[in-house]
């Protein structure tokens, strides 16, 4: 569960880091974007002003609704406490964020070849990175595996190319008695 902890803090970080340079200075923003330098407008900067809100409200958010933040309803009921230290919409919440780093990891790579821009190169590794590792925890850390308390082995998994013949010896002594 750290790297679905870890996942969830730097999805968060990441789109708030994004979001400060366009609540701070949407001038800059349109300066760097634009080919000619020039005063922003009043309907670029509420643009990049919404945008940054927008993206900072992701961020906690996906913090909020996949648990790592742990939400009861009372500060003193003790039983309200899971046993599952997810909440219940993390696995969605984890599919959203992770399809939408894709999404702008690919969007910043197809900038950074066009462009050459050093940010988009950063955005593709880091936004890439960040997809990687939600995928990674929707296939491998979003469910608990069933642990055989004998033998350690995960019970999920079959012998497909190889057979397990030391469990076919007990099966089979098992059927002659």
């Amino acid at each position: 569960m750290d790297v679905y902890y870890a996942y969830n803090y730097a999805a968060a970080g990441w789109m708030i880091l994004q979001s400060i340079p366009l609540l701070s200075s949407p001038t800059m923003m349109v300066t760097m974007l634009s080919p000619e330098v020039r005063e922003t407008t009043p309907l670029e900067a509420y643009f990049s002003r919404s945008l940054g809100f927008a993206a900072i409200t992701l961020g906690l958010l996906t913090v909020l609704l996949t648990g790592s933040i742990p939400l009861t309803t009372s500060f003193s009921d003790p039983s309200s406490k899971l046993d599952d230290p997810t909440a219940p919409y993390a696995l969605p919440t984890l599919v959203i964020t992770a399809s939408y780093h894709a999404i702008v990891s690919f969007y910043c790579y197809t900038m950074w070849n066009e462009t050459g821009n050093f940010g988009f190169g950063i955005s593709t590794i880091v936004g890439s990175s960040l997809a990687a590792a939600g995928v990674w925890c929707v296939l491998f850390a979003a469910t608990d595996g069933r642990i055989s308390r004998k033998t350690g082995a995960d019970k999920r998994t079959s012998g497909f190319p190889f057979k397990n013949v030391e469990a076919e010896k007990k099966r089979a002594g098992k059927k002659a008695l």
